[in-house]
């Protein structure tokens, strides 16, 4: 009972400091504080998290050979993932897969509200997971706890969705900036990816949130960049074509990774048990980390080798060590690693584990401008005098691009992360050109993807976005009274009598909708008593020319109504008579909200 008395007491001493605060801060200027505020705690929780990975890492893999194959790479992956599934199921209690795709939903379906065990499950399932070899990146999960960070604080001081959303985009960007130590990056992940507009409105706090969560990370880890590079070569003329094939290349390359990630999503979703799902998905990745080391974790280590140079570092640790000065067993096995990333990437999540798909689109960019560059240089006698440093990098920024469908975030992460701005036209060019590749194929990104096909991807196009933002829900009217196809003529003027509307669904004994009853054409009977007994519904009622399923998304609504050009349309669940969305309806919901949406 004490405690009860005191959260009572404290809630009603929080309710009248933010009711003071309405009345003495304006919302702009509480918005610029509270990005300030998500900015430090998502820098700080970005900080714990990459601590969190590396301990764990390092007490696992410190010890283990660099010259031969280490049998606990068989063992550990499957331990992150079952200590994972026991977290989820029984702290959790939630989905956390998938974070950027779920903060989409938030955004598009939830009025950008997260819980508040967000603001931690996936911090702690993902280090785990990472730390125990999971092929899989941080940064999806670090993403879902900023945003987790952002909804709540807003919620706590009760601000409406369009605000809730910001600070959504505030907590994201804050999140990338702070475990990449790229504040433009963070800023334009939520433009590219989670597609907040860039408004008055929002410049300033998604800037404020971006680079105080890259300062929290310079004053603890110092000002250096997240990967060593050094440009020993530099960029000439003459190698921009090699640059755009790269580019093409990158684009089928992140083609190949979205499109294995989806079958390999769609297999683990066709198992039903649980522990199947954890076996299977942990003997595969434990098999690929066993022959491929350079799968395990992140993954950034063998990153940080390429941009050194010191390529034959990627043998160590497997069977193959004795090999590392053969060049072309040196590309063979990249090769493999590339064509086996996404399948250890798919395996850790399909499994149970927590992870994202940033890291394994870095390392596989990473690997495969290597590979272009290594190829072109050894093939042609005396080569062709690219560098493959420079093209790693470029490879980096080019899957990226590609995977995320956001070219301008991948450049400027590449830059910002590695230091690499004197490569700033090659990045342009290769994040272009895979884009351009892959959006001829794929016109959504692998996060984007699973929310377009269920309707419920929020976009940059107000039409679209508004349309997403409204609910059927919202805009049924069930005040139609129903009228029953045994009914005869005059039990249905009596009905009438008592209505003020104008249309009358008609449904059977099990709630089925099987037609309608429109007033304009009984009127002509509906005062000749000599027919009340003699006429009955199934006479007079009339089929609608379409109907609404409860859960189709609204766009597919409008067109609907487009192509019929009715104005009332029934709504039905699984064939179950609901209600009736009308024109109007929609209308003035749609103002309402994009009067909402768009505000400045």
């Amino acid at each position: 009972m004490a405690y009860k008395e005191r959260h009572n007491r404290f809630t009603e001493l929080w309710l009248k400091f933010v009711s003071w605060r309405v009345r003495h801060i304006k919302e702009k200027n509480f918005v610029i504080i509270l990005a300030l505020v998500v900015g430090v705690i998502c820098g700080f929780a970005a900080q714990l998290l990459k601590f969190l990975i590396h301990t764990i890492s390092h007490l696992l893999t410190s010890n283990l050979s660099l010259t031969n194959a280490n049998y606990l790479y068989l063992v550990y992956p499957m331990v992150g993932i079952i200590l994972v599934t026991l977290f989820v199921r029984f702290v959790a209690k939630d989905n956390i897969s998938h974070g950027v795709t779920r903060v989409l939903y938030a955004i598009s379906r939830r009025k950008s509200r997260l819980k508040k065990r967000n603001m931690y499950s996936s911090l702690i399932a993902s280090s785990v997971t990472i730390g125990f070899g999971g092929s899989v990146g941080a940064e999806g999960p670090i993403v879902f706890t900023g945003a987790a960070i952002g909804s709540n604080i807003g919620q706590a001081f009760r601000l409406s969705p369009r605000i809730l959303m910001l600070l959504v985009g505030c907590g994201a960007a804050a999140g990338i900036a702070g475990i990449f130590r790229a504040p433009i990056a963070g800023m334009l992940f939520t433009l590219e990816v989670l597609m907040i507009d860039l408004t008055g409105t929002t410049v300033m706090p998604l800037l404020i949130s971006s680079i105080t969560g890259a300062t929290v990370a310079y004053v603890l880890e110092g000002y250096n960049a997240e990967f060593f590079f050094a440009q020993s070569e530099p960029f000439s003329v003459n190698k921009i074509p090699y640059t755009a094939l790269l580019g093409i290349v990158c684009g089928f390359a992140s083609l190949y990774f979205t499109r294995a990630m989806f079958m390999m999503e769609s297999m683990f979703s066709k198992i039903e048990r649980k522990w199947v799902k954890i076996v299977t998905g942990g003997v595969i990745l434990a098999l690929l980390i066993f022959l491929f080391p350079p799968l395990y974790g992140e993954g950034y280590g063998a990153i940080n080798t390429l941009l050194e140079g010191d390529y034959s570092k990627v043998l160590e640790g497997t069977f193959f060590y004795v090999d590392r000065d053969n060049v072309w067993f040196i590309a063979a096995f990249i090769g493999a690693v590339i064509l086996m990333k996404v399948f250890a990437t798919s395996a850790t999540n399909g499994a149970g584990g927590v992870g994202g798909t940033f890291a394994p689109s870095l390392f596989m960019g990473a690997l495969v401008g290597f590979l272009f560059a290594f190829l072109l240089n050894n093939i042609f006698e005396g080569g062709v005098g690219i560098s493959n440093k420079n093209f790693s990098l470029m490879g980096m920024a080019g899957v990226m691009s590609g995977v995320m469908h956001a070219p301008l975030m991948a450049i400027f992460l590449t830059a910002e992360m590695t230091g690499g701005y004197d490569l700033f036209l090659p990045l342009l060019i290769v994040s272009t050109l895979s884009y351009m590749t892959i959006r001829i194929f794929e016109p959504y990104s692998i996060y984007t993807m699973r929310l377009a096909k269920q309707g419920d991807l929020l976009t940059h196009e107000k039409d679209k976005a508004v349309l997403t933002l409204l609910k059927i829900d919202n805009v049924i009217e069930r005040d139609f009274k129903t009228v029953s196809p045994k009914m005869n003529l005059k039990e249905v003027v009596d009905i009438i009598a008592t209505s003020n509307r104008n249309l009358f669904p008609v449904t059977d004994e099990e709630g089925q909708l099987v037609g309608v009853v429109l007033l304009d054409d009984i009127r002509n009977i509906m005062f000749r008593p000599d027919l009340y007994k003699k006429m009955h519904v199934t006479r007079f009622m009339s089929m609608p020319p379409a109907r609404i399923d409860i859960n189709m998304p609204m766009e597919e609504v409008m067109r609907i109504f487009d192509k019929t050009n009715a104005w009332n349309l029934p709504v039905v669940d699984n064939g179950k008579y609901v209600g009736f969305v009308s024109k109007s309806k929609i209308f003035n919901s749609y103002r309402r909200v994009l009067r909402h949406y768009c505000d400045d």
